[in-house]
C-alpha cells in the first residue's frame, strides 16, 4: 500500500523558516514529503562549474543535515524534467495534495501548468503561495486595475499598502515535525548531476544595522564593500523577502526599503508583459539597428575597452560573478550607447555570469539602460565612463584593484571616442524613432 503524503515541492525558497508554502504544506492532514527537482532543461544550458548549482546543492545539503539531524527527516533530490518526476512520484506515493511557491518568470509558468494539468488527471491538487516577493501580480496597481509601468507611484501605494496590512506569520520551522520520517530518501551528489564545484564563492548576505543605516552614503561607491550581499539569497529564497523588509522597516531607511520594492516592480512587470524577455517594452525601440560588432563585444565582455571603470566591472564580474550595481548602469549603457551593441547580448551575458542573476530584474535593468523599458533613462542619457571615475571612484581604488594595468602601455586604447560614440548613438536612436 502506497503511503499517503502531501508533497513539498522547493524552488526559489531554499530555507525551512518563514517559507509560505512549506508552511502551508505542513499544516495540512497528511505527512510532508519535501522534494527538490534538478531540473535537466535549465541545468543542460550552463558551464560544468556554475557557481550557482554549487550553491544550490550545497544549500541543499545544509538543509539535509539539518532535518537529519533535529528532525529525523530529509529531502528527496531528482535530477531530470519535472514532469518525468512527477510521474514516477505519483507511481511511488498515494499524494494528497503538492505545494509549492510561486514562480512568475515565462519557463516557470509554463512548467507548472503543465504540472498542474497532469497532476489535475490523477486527482491531485496542485497549490502553489506568494513567498518570493510582498505583493505579486495585480496586487498593486492603479484605480483603473492597469499596472503600473513608473516606479515612482507603484513605490508610493507599495508603502502605503503595506503599512496598513496585517501581515501574519509563516512559522514553517516550528512544525517541522509533521515531515516524513525518515532520511532514507533519494540523495545526490554534484557529480551526479554533471557538475563540479564552482571556485568562486556566494558569500553570506550581511544585513546588518550599520550597513543599512549607511547605505544611501555608500551605495554609489563599488570600492567600498557596503554592499549587502543579497541578490542570490533573495533569488534563490534562502531569506525571506519578508525578513528583509522588516529589517528595512525598523531601521527607518527609505533607501534600502525601496531597493526591494524596485525588485518587485520588475517583476510585477515581467508577470504583465512576458514579451519583454525578448522584445524591448517600448516597440519603436525594436528599431534601432544595432551595430552588433563581435570584436568590440568580445572586448567588452573581457574588460579591454580601454575604459577603466567600464573595465573594472566587467573584470570582476567574470572573476567574481558579482558586480557594483552602479556600474552595473555603466557598463550596460556603455555596450547599448556606446557601442550600439543590443541590449539583449549583454543581458544573456550577464545571465550567464552573475550570482544574483534574476530574469525580471536583469530584463528591466537591461531595458532601462537601453531606453526602451518602463519608467527607462531618456535615450539621450549617456554616461560619459571617465567622468563617472570623478564621481564614484575618484581615487581610483577599484579600478586599481580589479585593472592594475589601467596605466601600463599594455592596457588598450579606448575602444572608441566618447563625444564620437555619444553622437553617432543619438544619431542612430533619432533615426529609428522618428521612422
Amino acid at each position: 500500500m502506497k503511503q499517503p503524503v502531501t508533497i513539498f515541492w522547493f524552488r526559489r525558497d531554499l530555507r525551512l523558516n518563514d517559507n509560505v508554502g512549506l508552511y502551508e504544506a505542513l499544516r495540512g492532514d497528511h505527512t510532508v514529503l519535501p522534494i527538490f527537482i534538478f531540473d535537466s532543461d535549465i541545468l543542460e544550458k550552463l558551464p560544468e562549474d556554475d557557481a550557482r548549482v554549487t550553491f544550490i546543492h550545497d544549500t541543499l545539503q545544509n538543509i539535509q543535515s539539518t532535518l537529519k539531524e533535529e528532525h529525523n527527516s530529509s529531502i528527496a533530490m531528482f535530477h531530470g524534467k519535472p514532469i518525468d518526476i512527477f510521474k514516477h512520484l505519483v507511481d511511488s506515493y498515494d499524494i494528497g495534495e503538492v505545494h509549492t511557491n510561486h514562480d512568475y518568470e515565462p519557463y516557470a509558468k509554463a512548467r507548472d501548468e503543465k504540472i498542474a494539468s497532469f497532476l489535475n488527471e490523477n486527482h491531485i491538487e496542485f497549490k502553489t503561495f506568494k513567498d518570493q516577493v510582498v505583493f505579486e501580480k495585480n496586487e498593486i496597481v492603479k484605480k483603473d486595475g492597469n499596472p503600473y509601468m513608473v516606479y515612482t507611484p507603484y513605490m508610493k501605494l507599495w508603502k502605503s499598502t503595506f503599512r496598513i496590512l496585517d501581515f501574519k506569520d509563516f512559522p514553517s520551522e516550528m512544525i517541522l515535525k509533521n515531515l516524513i520520517p525518515t532520511t532514507n530518501l533519494p540523495n545526490l551528489s554534484l557529480s551526479d548531476i554533471g557538475f563540479i564545484k564552482s571556485q568562486q564563492e556566494i558569500k553570506p548576505y550581511l544585513v546588518t544595522s550599520s550597513l543599512i543605516q549607511n547605505y544611501e552614503a555608500t551605495r554609489n561607491f563599488p570600492s567600498q564593500d557596503s554592499t549587502s550581499k543579497l541578490g542570490p539569497h533573495l533569488r534563490f529564497g534562502t531569506v525571506s523577502i519578508r525578513k528583509m523588509v522588516k529589517n528595512a522597516i525598523a531601521e527607518k531607511n527609505e533607501i534600502f526599503w525601496q531597493e526591494l520594492i524596485w525588485r518587485e516592480f520588475f517583476t510585477q512587470i515581467l508577470w504583465h508583459f512576458p514579451y519583454t524577455k525578448n522584445d524591448s517594452f517600448k516597440a519603436k525601440y525594436d528599431r534601432i539597428e544595432w551595430r552588433n560588432n563581435e570584436t568590440e563585444f568580445k572586448a567588452w565582455c573581457e574588460g579591454k575597452t580601454g575604459y577603466p571603470l567600464v573595465d573594472a566591472g566587467m573584470r570582476q564580474l567574470n572573476e567574481t560573478g558579482f558586480m557594483h550595481n552602479r556600474v552595473r548602469m555603466l557598463v550596460g549603457s556603455f555596450l547599448c550607447k556606446h557601442l550600439l551593441i543590443d541590449w539583449r547580448w549583454g543581458e544573456a551575458y550577464f545571465a550567464e555570469k552573475l550570482h544574483d542573476y534574476d530574469m525580471a530584474s536583469n530584463v528591466g535593468n537591461w531595458q532601462w539602460v537601453a531606453g526602451c523599458g518602463v519608467d527607462a533613462a531618456p535615450y539621450f542619457r549617456i554616461f560619459n565612463p571617465t567622468t563617472q571615475i570623478q564621481k564614484f571612484d575618484k581615487d581610483l581604488n577599484y579600478i586599481k584593484q580589479w585593472v592594475p594595468d589601467f596605466q601600463e602601455l599594455t592596457y588598450p586604447m579606448p575602444i572608441v571616442d566618447h563625444k564620437f560614440a555619444r553622437e553617432r548613438c543619438l544619431e542612430t536612436y533619432k533615426t529609428a524613432l522618428n521612422s
